[in-house]
C-alpha cells in the first residue's frame, strides 16, 4: 500500500508561530502512524519562497528576497526537525527542480486547451509605476465588509481577485491604485465544475466538514475562471511566447510543489514517483482552513487537466488557534514564536497539547495555564507517572533483567483493542481522537495499577506480586509503540528504558520479550506553575 502526505508550505516570510504547527502536525502523526505498520510512505512539504509577502518583507528590511527566503526555510528546518517532523522532502519553491517541475505543469495545461488568454483590467498603482501583486492591494472584502487582501479574504475565506475589493489601497504607498487594461493566461476552471462535483461525491467522506461544506459552497455559486499569470518581481516565469514577461501565479504554483517535491525525492532516492500518484495510492492533504480551495478545488483541477489519478482522499483541514482567547497576529506580536518555544519547553509537551487541543472541528485555544496543566496533569501525573512507579518498583525488588512471557487477557485484550481504535483514528485523519484514545488507555493502566495494589500483595505473595508488575511492564513496551506517532521523543526515551531494542511497529508486542531496565529517570519534569505568569506577562510586554 502506497501513502501520500503532503503538508502545506510554510511562507518564508516570517517566523513559524503555534498556529502553523497545529494545522501541520497531523501530517507527521499519520506518517509516522502508516510507517510503524510498514506502509511504503512519501510525505513531502517545503517553504513557499515565491509571491509577494517575501518580496514585502525583503522591502521592508532593505534587502534581498533570497536572504529573506533563506533565513526562514533555515528557521523551519530547524523548528521542523526540533519537533520531530519526519518529512521524507521538505525542499523549497525557488528551487531550480521547482521551477522546471511548474513550467512543465503549466505547458502541460496549456497544451491540453486548460488556459486561455484575455484581456483584463488589473490595478495598477501610478504612484510606485506598476502592476500590484495580489497581496499589494488591500481594501473591503464585497462578501463580508471586513478587511481583505487582494487574494482572499481571512474572514469568510472567499478567494478574492483585487478588481473584487471596495475602498482599495496600494500597500506599498496607501494611494487608491487605478484599473489599466493588461494581458493574462487564465484557467477555465469553470469547465472541470462536473468532475470536482465528482470528486467531491467520491472522496467527500474523508475530509473535513469545514472542507466539504466551503467546496460545496463554491461549487453551488459555480466555478470561475481565475488568472494563472501575475506581474511579479519573484517567481516561476512563464514558458508560454507571449507571456515570458510575466510570473506564474503564486495560488497555482504553490500547490505543483506536492509534485515537484515528489518527484525530486524519487530521482535522488532510486525510486519511481508514479508509484505515489496512482489512483491506488491513499493520499492526504494536511493544512489549515485558509487552505482548503487551494487543495479542494484548485490542486484537483490542475492534476485532472495533466491527467493524473491520484486526487485527495483526506483533507485534513483545522480550524484556527486563538491564543489566550484572542486571535493570533504577527503583525500585533500576539503570537508564541515555536523558535522561542523550543527554547524552554518539551518538544512532546508542544505536540501533545497541539493535538488533544486540535482546532479540528471549532477554533481551539491555546492557553500557558492550559498548556502548563496539560504536561504536569497528563504527560507527567499520567504517563510520567506510570512509567516511573513501575520500573523503579520492578527493578528495586526484583533487579533489571527479565523474561516477559505470559501476561493476563485482560490485558491482551485491551491493548489489542487500543491499537485498533486509535489506528482507526489516525487513519481517517482524526489525530485528536487518537490521542485521546491512547491516554484513556494510559489512565485505565494506572488505575489498575492502583487497584491491583502491587505494594500489598508483595508483602504476602512474592511470587504474585513480580506477576503483576510484569504485566505493567508489558504495558510499557506497548506504550513505547502506541505513543510514537504522537510522542516520538517520549517513545525512543521509554525504549532506551526499558532496553527494547529493535523498530516500532503498529502491534502488540510479541511475547516471550527480554527486557533490560537501563533507568528510571522521569519522561517528564515538572514545570512550576508560576511560569504561567511569567509566559503571560512576557506575551503581554511583546505585544505592545
Amino acid at each position: 500500500m502506497t501513502i501520500f502526505i503532503g503538508g502545506a508550505w510554510p511562507y518564508a516570510n516570517g517566523s513559524l508561530h503555534l498556529g502553523h504547527i497545529a494545522a501541520l502536525l497531523p501530517g507527521d502523526i499519520i506518517a509516522r502512524y502508516y510507517r510503524l505498520k510498514g506502509e511504503d510512505v512519501l510525505y513531502v512539504s517545503g517553504s513557499d519562497c515565491n509571491g509577494t509577502p517575501i518580496g514585502i518583507r525583503a522591502r521592508h528590511e532593505g534587502t534581498s528576497i533570497e536572504e529573506v527566503a533563506n533565513r526562514y526555510h533555515h528557521e523551519f528546518l530547524e523548528c521542523f526537525h526540533a519537533l520531530g517532523f519526519s518529512y521524507d522532502e521538505y525542499t523549497r519553491t525557488d528551487h531550480s527542480h521547482h521551477h522546471e517541475e511548474v513550467q512543465n505543469i503549466f505547458t502541460t495545461l496549456y497544451q491540453r486547451g486548460w488556459l486561455y488568454e484575455k484581456e483584463v483590467e488589473q490595478t495598477y498603482c501610478e504612484h510606485d509605476h506598476q502592476f500590484l501583486p495580489d497581496r499589494f492591494v488591500e481594501g473591503v472584502c464585497p462578501v463580508c465588509g471586513s478587511r481583505a487582501r487582494g487574494d482572499q479574504c481571512d474572514q469568510c475565506s472567499t478567494v478574492l481577485d483585487p478588481t473584487d475589493l471596495m475602498d482599495k489601497t496600494c500597500k506599498l504607498c496607501g494611494h487608491e491604485p487605478v484599473l489599466r487594461t493588461t494581458k493574462h493566461l487564465y484557467f477555465s476552471l469553470s469547465k472541470l465544475q462536473e468532475p470536482l462535483q465528482q470528486l467531491l461525491m467520491d472522496n467527500g467522506t474523508g475530509w473535513r466538514d469545514n472542507a466539504l461544506q466551503l467546496t460545496s459552497r463554491y461549487l453551488k455559486e459555480g466555478l470561475h475562471d481565475r488568472p494563472v499569470t501575475r506581474d511579479l518581481e519573484n517567481g516561476v516565469q512563464v514558458p508560454i511566447q507571449g507571456f515570458q514577461d510575466k510570473k506564474i501565479y503564486v495560488w497555482i504554483e504553490a500547490v505543483s510543489g506536492y509534485l515537484s517535491a515528489s518527484k525530486k525525492w524519487a530521482r535522488e532516492h532510486q525510486r519511481e514517483w508514479k508509484d505515489f500518484w496512482q489512483e491506488a495510492t491513499t493520499s492526504y492533504y494536511v493544512h489549515g482552513k485558509d487552505n482548503i480551495p487551494f487543495h479542494s478545488i484548485i490542486w484537483p483541477a490542475i492534476l485532472i487537466g495533466i491527467g493524473e489519478g491520484n486526487l485527495p482522499d483526506y483533507i485534513v483541514s483545522n480550524e484556527y488557534l486563538t491564543l489566550e482567547k484572542r486571535k493570533i497576529s504577527t503583525s500585533g506580536n500576539w503570537a508564541v514564536w515555536v523558535k522561542e518555544l523550543l527554547n524552554d519547553y518539551h518538544p512532546d509537551s508542544i505536540r501533545y497539547f497541539l493535538t488533544i487541543n486540535a482546532p479540528e472541528k471549532r477554533d481551539a485555544d491555546f492557553s500557558w495555564r492550559e498548556f502548563i496543566y496539560s504536561h504536569n496533569s497528563e504527560l507527567l501525573g499520567a504517563l510520567g507517572n506510570l512509567a516511573q512507579r513501575t520500573l523503579k518498583f520492578y527493578g528495586k525488588e526484583f533487579g533489571h533483567n527479565l523474561t516477559l512471557s505470559i501476561i493476563p487477557n485482560v490485558v491482551k485484550d485491551k491493548i489489542e483493542e487500543t491499537f485498533y481504535s486509535v489506528g482507526q483514528s489516525i487513519e481517517e485523519g482524526n489525530t485528536r481522537q487518537g490521542i485521546e484514545i491512547a491516554f484513556e488507555f494510559i489512565r485505565w493502566s494506572n488505575k489498575r495499577f492502583d487497584e491491583l495494589k502491587p505494594w500489598n500483595v508483595l508483602k504476602e505473595d512474592r511470587e504474585e506480586g513480580r506477576k503483576i508488575l510484569e504485566e505493567f511492564l508489558y504495558l510499557l513496551c506497548n506504550l513505547r509503540n502506541l505513543i510514537q506517532p504522537f510522542l516520538p521523543f517520549t517513545s525512543s526515551k521509554l525504549a532506551d528504558q526499558l532496553g527494547m531494542s529493535g523498530q516500532s511497529v503498529w502491534a502488540p508486542v510479541s511475547l516471550p520479550i527480554e527486557i533490560s531496565i537501563e533507568a528510571t529517570t522521569p519522561l517528564f519534569n515538572r514545570i512550576d506553575l508560576d511560569q504561567i505568569e511569567t509566559e503571560r506577562k512576557q506575551l503581554k510586554e511583546k505585544a505592545q
